[in-house]
């Protein structure tokens, strides 16, 4: 009997436990409905957000770098990459090149390369002035780089005695005395500076083609490339062959100190057997 009423206890303490149940899974629904709830405000908020940041990181080209743009993806694009990344074996990236460097190797008919050399030759140049413009503003706003400064007189308030010791100092290694260029080891060379205009000397100055080293404004200040490129245009190229007379090569003083030794020693010799035959 006393089993009895203590089972029929129990079955009345569940059934009173019962109450209860529906309460814990009231609050088990109600915190999945938060989780979703918060879980479609942030999807809904990265909707919202998501296009402006991606319009930052890739912001719209420029009249003149979309026209750039399109003579680049005719060009340019088979050694250089779509995105200008570069494509091995082809070309490099032109990723923060720069304006400079698209002055210097397109406006002297450097670009685009015929075939693959040791060095890109100087040639006639293939686009216009206004393509080249437009081709480097779209390297410079596709990743930055060094600007060549506006205007084709760059040299106009150089100091040509303070650019001649700068040339000497640093370009006559490679460019000789007289800029007429020399060789480089695995068939490359210094080029000529004859043809150069101010903006392609200010270009190689400050991008480094080749073998040349990139002379930043930190090296050379920007009123130091002046009096450089004064030197090269009123010296070099109007004034004729800076230490010497007679033209031989361009190379400066050391051609013709040779020549003039070779002669002096000839002459020396023919004047003793002369002097010993007469005697």
């Amino acid at each position: 009997m006393t089993s009895d009423n203590d089972r029929r206890r129990g079955l009345l303490a569940r059934l009173r436990g019962r109450p209860g149940a529906p309460g814990r899974g009231r609050r088990r629904l109600g915190a999945a409905v938060r989780l979703v709830a918060a879980l479609m405000l942030a999807g809904g908020a990265y909707t919202v957000l998501a296009p402006g940041a991606a319009a930052q990181e890739n912001p719209p080209l420029s009249s003149a770098a979309a026209d750039g743009k399109a003579l680049f993806d005719v060009s340019c694009v088979s050694c250089h990459g779509r995105n200008a990344q570069g494509v091995e074996g082809r070309g490099p990236s032109l990723i923060g090149v720069g304006a400079a460097s698209v002055e210097f190797q397109v406006g002297s008919g450097r670009m685009p390369m015929a075939r693959q050399e040791a060095q890109a030759a100087r040639k006639p140049v293939v686009f216009t002035r206004d393509e080249i413009d437009q081709l480097a503003a779209y390297v410079q706003e596709l990743g930055g780089g060094p600007v060549v400064p506006a205007g084709d007189n760059l040299h106009a308030d150089g100091n040509v005695a303070i650019g001649g010791e700068l040339y000497r100092i640093n370009c006559s290694q490679c460019h000789a005395f007289s800029g007429g260029g020399g060789a480089l080891s695995s068939g490359k060379y210094a080029p000529s500076l004859r043809p150069a205009t101010d903006r392609q000397i200010y270009a190689a100055m400050l991008s480094g083609p080749q073998n040349m080293p990139v002379f930043g404004d930190n090296q050379i200040t920007p009123e130091q490339k002046a009096d450089i490129i004064a030197y090269i245009q009123q010296t070099l190229k109007d004034d004729g062959d800076p230490g010497g007379l007679f033209n031989l090569g361009r190379y400066g003083p050391s051609t013709e100190g040779v020549a003039i030794f070779l002669v002096g020693i000839v002459a020396l010799v023919f004047a003793s057997l002369w002097i010993a035959g007469k005697s």
